[in-house]
């Protein structure tokens, strides 16, 4: 190993160990499973030290490993779709919270949950990971109006999905 990839693999490192948190919040909110979640966090690290002389430039890192997680979040779903648990039965585990706040966040994840992948995909990148909607783009390697769109559709839909469930 040469010396910019030394340097790149340590950056890697603290990298994973400044975000696995982040990682594995990701994957459970795709795939509602503690073990799966892991893992998919572990598969997507895989991929990441395999192909991370790949990776050009240092300075897209966050941008770059979150692409090979949500892909292997959306992956995992597409093998085992049966297996996936509905939203409101992964968050059982959850410390009890006042009633209403928790059945409310539990219809929103639940809501978020039906959106078409794509979608989903925006707003947990954008809404529980704090992503720009450039890194974003970046990330599901779309166009940045195409994910302003996105975003625009899916919280038309979620906002009607609340109004629904508030009814």
């Amino acid at each position: 190993m040469n010396r910019v990839e030394t340097q790149l693999y340590d950056a890697f490192l603290v990298f994973i160990r400044e975000h696995q948190q982040d990682f594995y919040r990701l994957a459970f909110r795709y795939v509602h499973c503690q073990e799966a979640a892991l893992d998919v966090v572990q598969e997507a690290l895989e991929k990441g030290l395999r192909g991370l002389t790949s990776l050009r430039e240092p300075a897209y890192m966050k941008t770059w490993f979150y692409r090979i997680l949500v892909n292997e979040s959306l992956t995992y779903l597409r093998r085992h779709r049966r297996e996936v648990l509905p939203f409101e039965e992964a968050l059982a585990d959850l410390p009890a919270q006042p009633a209403p706040d928790r059945a409310e966040a539990l219809d929103l994840y639940a809501a978020i949950d039906r959106l078409d992948p794509k979608l989903k995909t925006v707003v947990m990148l954008r809404f529980f990971e704090d992503m720009k909607l450039a890194e974003i783009a970046q990330v599901t390697g779309a166009n940045l109006n195409t994910v302003k769109s996105r975003l625009s559709t899916a919280l038309r839909r979620l906002r009607l999905a609340m109004e629904e469930e508030s009814l």
